[in-house]
């Protein structure tokens, strides 16, 4: 007997939940880029302010004599981006660290598009509020080209991360790249995507005692 083969699936089917935009994606082509393009008088819509790529960087400098620390960044760089990194090696030799000019002494990611904006969603809403004491970050790590950098000591705040399981702790670097050199506009465009940024202390004048003359 002739068995049955599946028959293809509909054309009319719906796309995979993988196709659809990222919330912060959606949200910025639906409303902060109408919102920027029309606060900014900004005719050119290539010309509003937009986030190009997002950059983590993980220096591992005991990976020259561990090779299992450089492992562990790489497997949480991986979990935390959802993206394989890459490995930076040493481009000089300095000898009082035991350093050797293309030794492995870090990974780093580049992520664009859907990742990029899964990434920053969760930094904001689940990683960042994690952070004991978290009062907000820095408004003027900008680095006068719109680009805006900031550092975390340890990778335990990402919920992909199990506390239980850590072995080897890991700070980063992260940096988002916009497509604008004025870093008004670039905090703008990071705040309206939900970047907490911590809100200047406002001091009280101190009153003046009356002179005794």
């Amino acid at each position: 007997m002739a068995r049955a083969t599946p028959s293809a699936p509909a054309a009319t089917a719906k796309a995979p939940a993988s196709n659809r935009p990222a919330r912060l994606q959606a949200l910025y082509h639906t409303t902060i880029a109408p919102e920027l393009k029309a606060k900014y008088q900004i005719s050119n819509p290539m010309a509003v302010p937009r986030l190009e790529k997002i950059v983590i960087n993980m220096g591992v400098g005991r990976a020259t004599q561990d090779k299992a620390i450089l492992e562990s960044a790489v497997e949480t760089l991986s979990k935390i981006s959802g993206q394989k990194p890459l490995i930076c090696k040493a481009k000089v030799s300095v000898s009082q660290f035991r350093l050797r000019e293309g030794n492995n002494i870090g990974c780093k990611v580049t992520l664009r598009g859907k990742r990029m904006y899964e990434f920053l969603d969760r930094l904001v809403t689940l990683a960042l509020p994690r952070i004991r004491d978290f009062r907000g970050v820095n408004p003027n790590s900008f680095d006068g080209n719109g680009n805006y950098s900031l550092g975390l000591t340890e990778q335990v705040v990402f919920p992909e991360i199990e506390a239980d399981k850590i072995v080897h702790t890991h700070g980063m670097d992260i940096t988002l790249v916009t497509n604008v050199s004025n870093d008004d506009q670039a905090r703008e465009l990071l705040r309206a995507l939900g970047m907490p940024f911590r809100k200047p202390v406002v001091r009280k004048p101190q009153p003046v005692e009356p002179s005794n003359n």
